[in-house]
């Protein structure tokens, strides 16, 4: 059962506004001899108990306290004010005496003060001491001093309003994150126990059988793998949408996002956009903690992981070994793509721009100029290729200027 921390004001607030009421009409009845027109403040001491019965409903929570009721109630308690003069002699107001609703109004101010926080209760607060400045005809000391005093003590329960109910949302998001975990491992367990079992076996049985139960068994080790590194690194993969099909972890295309996602301004965390990519053969080593990054920039950087990726099933073959090392750095972000295929050739790249091939020069290279970074190539024939990706964090200056172009 959900208890709103803020509950226990509108019952306090409540009790006030019924015991100052009372405690008004009684010191009223106390001094009725001494008032010049008791009538009309007997029409008032009417109106303010009926009222103040009548809107106990509204003053039972936040929802049922309305923008409306709020406006009526501190009008009925200004009206108040003002007709003091017209009921009480000059000389007991100008000696000090309270006004008709006397401390009630200071219920009304809490009202603001609890359903706006405590710029409603400056606002509130300040309309009550015009009105009483006006009624009293001169600023006195201890109208100041009232004025001053409910002035102070409304914005500060405002004020500590405002900061429970942040408190409020941030322990129940607390929860919500805490209940997600446990959920989360449940699940993990679950898995492991049965799912990653199950493809373990598959694989391990495809590979003695061979033919086509081989290529099912290679396919069952694939997601084996992939699973694994979800479940074990609570990373979920962000979906992607088609510009350049990237190597996924069953050996189909994985997408990087559309534009309106790489126009968000929110950043993401890399490792996040890397995951899909791990496979049995392709290995991804990357930091414990998150990896955040401009999300235009990462899925930009995980397209060109994606193409390096591409460019290793195709030239080094099916079977062909690939990592990818992530390392965060003070201001950039560097991914590494090795592999152990046989290497490119020298003078093969510029030969295959020459031909009009331009996945090195525009998938990768040309993803990574116009975010600022950089990609270097190192091959050796016959040891395999490295491709290292550089993106600065701060990509928005290289945006700005690809834009101009």
């Amino acid at each position: 059962m959900r208890m709103s921390v803020e509950q226990p004001l509108w019952r306090a607030l409540a009790g006030y506004r019924v015991l100052t009421m009372l405690y008004a009409v009684g010191f009223f009845a106390t001094a009725y001899d001494g008032f010049q027109r008791p009538w009309v403040a007997v029409a008032y001491y009417c109106v303010l108990f009926v009222w103040t019965l009548a809107s106990l409903p509204w003053v039972a929570n936040a929802a049922s306290c309305t923008k409306r009721f709020l406006a009526a109630d501190l009008t009925i308690a200004l009206t108040g004010i003002l007709l003091t003069p017209l009921a009480d002699t000059h000389e007991r107001i100008q000696s000090g005496g309270p006004t008709l609703p006397s401390i009630w109004t200071a219920g009304s101010v809490l009202a603001f003060a609890i359903k706006g926080g405590w710029r409603w209760a400056a606002f509130a607060s300040t309309l009550v001491a015009v009105v009483n400045l006006v009624e009293r005809g001169t600023p006195a000391r201890d109208t100041v001093h009232n004025v001053i005093l409910v002035w102070v003590a409304s914005i500060a329960i405002g004020y500590v309003v405002e900061v429970a109910r942040a408190s409020e949302r941030t322990l129940a998001r607390a929860l919500e994150i805490e209940a997600a975990t446990r959920e989360r491992e449940r699940l993990a367990r679950d898995i492991h126990d049965s799912v990653l079992q199950v493809l373990a076996m598959v694989q391990r049985r495809g590979a003695v059988l061979g033919g086509e139960a081989a290529e099912l068994g290679r396919m069952a080790g694939e997601q084996e793998v992939a699973l694994r590194a979800l479940v074990s690194g609570s990373l979920v993969p962000e979906s992607r949408a088609p510009e350049h099909a990237e190597y996924g972890a069953q050996g189909t295309a994985v997408h990087p996002a559309g534009e309106s996602e790489l126009d968000a301004p929110d950043p993401v965390d890399l490792r996040t956009l890397l995951v899909p990519y791990a496979t049995s053969t392709i290995t991804l080593s990357e930091p414990g903690a998150p990896v955040p990054l401009a999300r235009a920039a990462a899925k930009e950087l995980a397209a060109a992981v994606g193409a390096a990726l591409d460019n290793v099933r195709r030239h080094a073959g099916e079977g062909a070994r690939a990592w990818i090392l992530v390392e965060d750095e003070p201001d950039s972000v560097v991914v590494t793509v090795r592999d152990d295929g046989p290497g490119i050739p020298e003078g093969r790249l510029a030969q295959a721009e020459g031909e009009g091939r331009l996945g090195v020069a525009q998938s990768i290279r040309g993803r990574l100029r116009d975010l600022g970074g950089d990609a270097d190539l190192i091959s050796v024939p016959g040891q395999g290729t490295e491709v290292e990706l550089t993106v600065p964090k701060d990509t928005r200056p290289a945006r700005g200027k690809a834009e101009r172009r």
